[in-house]
This record gives C-alpha cells, sequence and structure tokens, in this order.
C-alpha cells in the first residue's frame, strides 16, 4: 500500500532492503513472522484499555480482553507459569516492575556484574534502578569457561542480605546452574528473580533450562528475541492473582498480585494492545512442534559458528558458547577495538555490535569485544555449513579492513548469498 509520507515509506523499503541483502548476527534480534506483523499494524491500535482482562476502565473491551486472555494463557502454557503480564512494553520496564512490586527505595539486589554479561537494568549506575536500589555485583570465576562464581555469590548474599538475587544476562554465553542460586537465595530468604530476555525462546524450545523448575518466583523476558514475536516485554510468576481490593502484602504468596499492580497503575497506563495481539501471535507459532526444531537449530548453528571462529583466531570469552551467543575479544585477537570490527562487518552487510569483555579496560564506546549470535539467521534458514561461511567472511574482512575494494567484493558476495534466504514477512 502506498504511503501519502513519501519519505517514511521510502525509508521503510530502505530498511526492507538492508534486512534481505545482510545478515542479522545480533543476538537480541530476530525477523517475525507475516502474521505478527499484521497483528501489529491493526486497528487494535486504536483502543484504550486500561486495566486488566475483565477489570477495565474503559468500555467496547469485549474483544480486547479474549485477545490478551489468549497471550496470557499461551504465555502460561510456554513456560509452565501459574500468572502471566503481557503488558510490559519491553525488558526494563518489566524488570523495573518486578523491582518495585517487591523492594523499597535502598533495598538490596545481588545481580551479574555489567561487564561479565550483565544487562543496564541489573544495576548499571546510568539507570534509574541503580538510583532507587543497592546493587551488589557478582562475577565469573574463570572466564575461560564462563563459569561463575557461586561462592562469591554465596558470600555477598550472605553478608548484604538482598531482597532479590538476580540471574539471567545480556551477554553471557553459557548456561546457569539455577539449583546453586536458588539454594542460595533460599537459605537468605530472597526473592529469586530469572531476566530470560535472551533464551526465553531456547526454554520453550526445550534446549535450555527453565528456572521454574529450581523453584524460582518470577521471571522476566522481552517477547522479540529467540520467541521471535514483537518488541515487548513479559512477566511470569508462580500462584494466583488475588481478587482482593486490599493493598497485600509483601509476600511470595502476593507476588503476582503485587506484579499487577507495579505495572498497571504504578508504571503503565494504557496497554499497547496491538502488540499484545502480536504477543499472542508469536506465542501460538512457539507452542507449535517445529518451534522445537528451530531452538535445537539455534544451538547447533552456534556451536559450529563459535567453533569456526577460534579456528581463524577469534578470542571467545567463556571459551565458546552453550546458547545461542557469542562474546570474542577482537582487541586480543586482532588488535582493533570492538566498534572498529562492527563498523567493518556491518558495511558488508554482517551486523553484529561492539560489547565490553569482563572487566574491561577500554571503553563502552570502544571496547574490546564484540557480541554476535545465530537466532536470526537461523530463522533464514542457515544451518552448519553456512556459519563456517559466516565465520571466513568475518575473518577475511577484519584482517583485510582497510582494503575497501575487498570489502566492496565481500558485500556484493554477501548480498547475493544473503537473497538466497528470505524475510520470513516477504
Amino acid at each position: 500500500m502506498m504511503m501519502k509520507d513519501f519519505k517514511i515509506q521510502q525509508l521503510i523499503e530502505f530498511e526492507t532492503q538492508r534486512q534481505r541483502e545482510g545478515l542479522e548476527l545480533i543476538p537480541s534480534e530476530n525477523y517475525v513472522s507475516r502474521e505478527v506483523l499484521e497483528a501489529m499494524g491493526s486497528v487494535l491500535t486504536n483502543k484504550y484499555s486500561e486495566g486488566y482482562p475483565g477489570k477495565r476502565y474503559y468500555g467496547g473491551q469485549e474483544n480486547i480482553d479474549q485477545i490478551e486472555q489468549l497471550a496470557i494463557d499461551r504465555a502460561k502454557n510456554l513456560f509452565k507459569a501459574d500468572h502471566a503480564n503481557v503488558q510490559p512494553h519491553s525488558g526494563a520496564p518489566a524488570n523495573e516492575a518486578v523491582y518495585s512490586a517487591w523492594l523499597e527505595p535502598g533495598d538490596t539486589i545481588l545481580a551479574m556484574d555489567l561487564s561479565h554479561g550483565g544487562h543496564l537494568t541489573h544495576g548499571a549506575p546510568v539507570t534509574r534502578s541503580a538510583k532507587l536500589y543497592n546493587f551488589i555485583r557478582y562475577k565469573m570465576k574463570d572466564i575461560t569457561t564462563g563459569e561463575i562464581d557461586y561462592e562469591e555469590l554465596s558470600q555477598l548474599a550472605y553478608k548484604y542480605k538482598p531482597k532479590i538475587i538476580l540471574v539471567g544476562y545480556s551477554s553471557y554465553p553459557r548456561e546457569i546452574e539455577y539449583d546453586k542460586v536458588a539454594s542460595i537465595g533460599n537459605e537468605v530468604g530472597a526473592l529469586l528473580m530469572a531476566d530470560m530476555a535472551h533464551i526465553a525462546g531456547l526454554i520453550v524450545g526445550g534446549v535450555a533450562k527453565n528456572p521454574f523448575d529450581y523453584g524460582f518466583h518470577v521471571i522476566t523476558s522481552t517477547t522479540h528475541k529467540t520467541l521471535r514475536g514483537p518488541r515487548g516485554g513479559l512477566i511470569l510468576t508462580k500462584g494466583i492473582v488475588s481478587n482482593s481490593l486490599k493493598v497485600p502484602e509483601t509476600t511470595i504468596t502476593n507476588i503476582p498480585t503485587l506484579i499487577d499492580r507495579a505495572v498497571f497503575p504504578g508504571m503503565q497506563g494504557g496497554p499497547h494492545e496491538h502488540i499484545i495481539a502480536a504477543k499472542a501471535v508469536s506465542f501460538y507459532e512457539a507452542l507449535q512442534p517445529d518451534f522445537k526444531v528451530y531452538a535445537k537449530q539455534i544451538i547447533d548453528n552456534a556451536q559450529v559458528l563459535a567453533s569456526s571462529l577460534k579456528d581463524r583466531g577469534f578470542y571467545l570469552i567463556t571459551g565458546g558458547t552453550s546458547n545461542h551467543m557469542m562474546v570474542a575479544d577482537v582487541y586480543q585477537s586482532f588488535n582493533l577495538t570492538g566498534d572498529v570490527v562492527q563498523e567493518t562487518l556491518d558495511s558488508i552487510g554482517l551486523t553484529l555490535n561492539k560489547n565490553i569483555i569482563p572487566d574491561d579496560k577500554l571503553s563502552s564506546f570502544k571496547p574490546s569485544g564484540i557480541r554476535l549470535g545465530t537466532p536470526a539467521i537461523t530463522t533464514r534458514g542457515l544451518k552448519e555449513k553456512e556459519m563456517e561461511q559466516i565465520a571466513e567472511w568475518m575473518s577475511i574482512a577484519i584482517k583485510n579492513h582497510n582494503n575497501s575494494q575487498l570489502l566492496k567484493d565481500l558485500k556484493k558476495e554477501i548480498t547475493n548469498f544473503s537473497l538466497q534466504f528470505p524475510l520470513p514477512s516477504d
């Protein structure tokens, strides 16, 4: 359909072309189906729906309530949860809603150090939550294997008595030992919270552990990474929401109610029901048998890509990957900063992101590392043999980053290659 706003239409077309002609290696990005796109672009965006299904502040909700309830029921089914809040606009407010529900200003959260893989909302000083709460940080014990220092985590928990122990990371390529964390958290009486934004699709696909199986109380997630849904957030809990109008006590039993009230009216007004419909569609897709095949292929591709990069001289933090992502120290490997590598690969159609490494001596804008992963390219249909080709292109481009003609030739080659793998929305 032609838009009257030609400039915006043109830029959308340019972005569509960029996505078709390149390969997306950023591990927090993915491609959605045409059905998800259609739900996002539907008339549901016209409707104001403050409140929750059956408890709205506006009329005309008979269809909206059914859509949101479908999203809730499907999310609960996917994660084996008792309750789901599908209204958070993204992962950051989902995390902040849990903090707000459970904590008072000044309370302590024990979370992963940002440079060792933690997320901005896990206590980075530049965030709002870091100004409200006291974040104590744990780290990896050995960055060559990725083993978290659970002994340090235990010592910090006993010393600071955190109200929340938070796991789940933005750039950590290994699996978490949830049972060890749960044991520590139970001993000090902490709420066990898992931010599964990156690996949510791997959990529902059966190739990553589910924190609920180890006694965790809350899972937060985005819906647009390995879940292949629209950009949005999600909060899952054990327990049932209370219908009482009284202000609930801060107890584990009441955590679903506390979180619902923290999301609305605590942090957000009207939910984005067109996005919630798209979430429901993506949850439906994730419930299909072929999603498990997709999730396994993400892992298989990541294993081959990691191995192929190591064969070509890339030093990988944690020695490889157990999930969908890897972090490479390109400063140690090639004496180049992550921003230079990012720009070089962007120029040939391979998109990834610069990234700090554990205890990085360089800055976040010119860090030592890069981060990449396989969810989006797996969605496009790439498999193990293509991973070896990607590693080869990366190696050639980085080692010849000043050779403009060679980079142009690589760009043409990658464009022709990428066009063989259509976007799922095409």
